[in-house]
């Protein structure tokens, strides 16, 4: 079958009839497991049914009834209703004995097979649920693709006469001209409008009567965005579009620029939720301070790394509860950091480790040449990006542990170009190179450096000790800053150090530029 398919593109597809001498191969040139009888039973032939060589002369001629005769090419279009072309191809050949049995042969062998194969069917009713609709797809499709959610949605809102692939095209350009957002799927955008239609639902259900206990759920789980109606898309859609911009200018104002610097990509789905519950509430000073505060214990809580939508579906009902005066929300109360946690930030696998490192540029972080806040230009022009502040180099000739160096207590936000001139070489070198080089005052590098709570007397002096130990407890309080509350501040010792690892552990793009010893 996949044979005659790829001969019928734009072509009719004609059977050979067995003029072949052995009745063996007569017969194996008809089966479809074997592909060299499969070339010799068929043939496709362009629309003027004439094949002809690179001369234009004609190799095969059954531009006519009479000239397929001829030729025994028979017309697979015909192959449910053949008395006529069975007819019209005796009175050509007299009906003479042997063509009239070719002919009976390769009715046996081809036609009746084609009229008796049983073609297995799978009934679904109107009423069986989207979900068991997938289950079904993902279990009889030959190549084992799941049928994802947005695809069965389209397939369901096309019913309607909707394009929901068309709709999302448009929104996904407008949704991805900032940097932030272009890691947003088309999932995320539909998890989005689950979250918000169940929450409506249920405060509709509550409203009416209905115990807390007893009204519906919030939900983005599979099976409910598959219960999500066009309706519910048309009046969300363009709210959530919103939501979503709203949330990456929040972001921005933390400093962070890129989709690829987002401690959670998921989180971004219940933080265009939260905004677009919100409305303009969601736009004022206050509620933003809280919402960035749930969002801050939510990165260095670590809690969105395993099942999520639970915990989605609490945030979007206790965070805009929260901002209109509630308690605080779940995600605040259970967000906890331990000092020793530190140790092991060391890659951009970590999701505590992407969220200080936004943190330090929120709070002031300076370019340290020209001594500029890090905003989204200077970002983006000077490719601000995490670097070691004691180089490696310098660390691997002094002995100290690559786990305690890579920590991101010894790094920070560096331009390229500055991380270039740093080199290999001691603090307190590198340190007059940048100063000589862009006329920067020792007091002024001192200012630059403590807006990285970097204490500049140590950087200084080449004490890596007593710098990791300062830096540690600085990066602790802007955590707590951050988080809105206290986290643990005993710190591990040097020895100790080394019993802490970071399970996903590998070279960050930091490091893997830093191997000549920058």
């Amino acid at each position: 079958v996949t044979s005659l398919t790829a001969d019928s593109r734009n072509s009719d597809v004609y059977f050979r009839l067995p003029i072949l001498k052995s009745p063996s191969r007569q017969a194996k040139a008809y089966r479809s497991e074997d592909s060299t009888g499969r070339g010799e039973g068929h043939v496709g032939v362009p629309e003027e049914r004439v094949i002809r060589d690179f001369r234009g002369t004609a190799l095969i001629d059954v531009s006519t009834p009479e000239k397929e005769y001829e030729k025994g090419f028979f017309p697979l279009a015909q192959v449910f209703d053949c008395s006529e072309w069975r007819r019209g191809h005796g009175e050509f050949w007299n009906h003479d004995r042997d063509k009239t049995r070719q002919f009976d042969q390769f009715e046996k062998l081809v036609i009746d097979r084609f009229k008796q194969y049983l073609l297995p069917v799978i009934t679904l009713l109107k009423q069986t649920p989207k979900e068991a609709v997938c289950q079904v797809f993902e279990k009889v499709n030959t190549g084992g693709v799941s049928l994802t959610v947005f695809e069965l949605l389209t397939a369901t809102f096309a019913a309607d006469d909707f394009n929901l692939r068309d709709d999302w095209s448009a929104r996904r350009h407008a949704v991805r001209a900032k940097k932030l957002l272009h890691v947003v799927r088309e999932d995320d955008f539909l998890q989005a409008i689950s979250l918000l239609a169940t929450h409506e639902r249920r405060l509709r259900v509550v409203a009416g009567g209905t115990s807390p206990s007893e009204a519906p759920g919030i939900s983005c789980k599979r099976k409910d965005i598959l219960r999500l109606s066009l309706s519910d898309y048309r009046s969300w859609s363009d709210r959530v579009s919103a939501g979503f911009e709203t949330a990456a200018q929040s972001l921005h104002q933390q400093r962070i620029f890129r989709g690829e610097d987002l401690s959670y990509r998921t989180q971004l789905v219940p933080l265009a939720a939260i905004f677009t519950a919100l409305g303009d509430v969601g736009r004022t000073d206050g509620a933003r301070q809280k919402v960035m505060r749930w969002y801050w214990c939510g990165v260095f809580g670590e809690l969105y790394g395993g099942a999520i939508e639970s915990r989605f579906a609490k945030d979007l009902a206790e965070v805009v509860e929260w901002v209109r005066g509630g308690p605080e929300p779940t995600t605040v109360t259970e967000a906890s950091f331990n000092a020793a946690r530190l140790h092991t930030l060391r890659t951009r696998n970590s999701a505590a480790y992407k969220g200080l490192y936004a943190v330090l540029i929120r709070d002031g972080g300076l370019d340290f040449r020209s001594g500029d806040a890090i905003d989204n230009q200077i970002y983006f022009d000077e490719s601000i990006d995490i670097h070691h502040i004691f180089p490696r180099k310098w660390c691997d000739e002094h002995q100290i542990p690559a786990k305690r160096y890579d920590s991101i207590i010894n790094k920070t936000a560096i331009s390229a170009k500055t991380n270039r001139i740093i080199g290999g070489r001691a603090p307190s070198i590198y340190l007059a190179a940048l100063q000589r080089q862009a006329d920067i005052s020792p007091d002024r590098m001192d200012q630059i450096l403590q807006s990285h709570v970097i204490d500049q007397a140590l950087l200084r002096a080449d004490d890596f000790e007593a710098f990791f130990q300062a830096r540690a407890m600085s990066l602790l309080a802007r955590i707590e800053q951050a988080m809105g509350k206290k986290v643990s501040r005993e710190l591990p010792t040097a020895d100790e150090s080394d019993l802490f690892s970071d399970s996903s552990e590998s070279l960050d793009d930091d490091e893997s530029t830093q191997r000549s010893g920058v």
